[in-house]
């Protein structure tokens, strides 16, 4: 598999939508298409639009399987970006 990167902008009006769309995007790729996709992180984004975005890190077979996981899970998929390399500093800072 490789690891891509999906923006998705202004997909939700609000952080509750966004959290429905999170479970459905698992339930779809955990039960539908465990050997294709397969979700890392994701980052939301506050949008000038005051809607929240997504930056979303996968894994997956190809670019074809992501937008499939896309459409059956009603994610939008602005752009997807294959990622060359990963470069750790430090980890993703804790929520306080």
């Amino acid at each position: 598999m490789n690891t891509y990167v999906i923006l998705r902008r202004s997909g939700w009006i609000s952080p509750r939508d966004l959290e429905a769309a999170g479970k459905r995007s698992a339930r779809i790729g955990d039960e539908q298409m465990p050997d294709k996709v397969r979700w890392i992180r994701s980052y939301a984004l506050a949008e000038p639009d005051g809607k929240v975005g997504t930056v979303c890190i996968y894994q997956a077979v190809s670019e074809e399987a992501l937008r499939e996981h896309a459409k059956r899970a009603e994610l939008p998929a602005d752009e997807i970006i294959l990622v060359a390399d990963t470069v750790i500093i430090r980890p993703d800072p804790e929520k306080k």
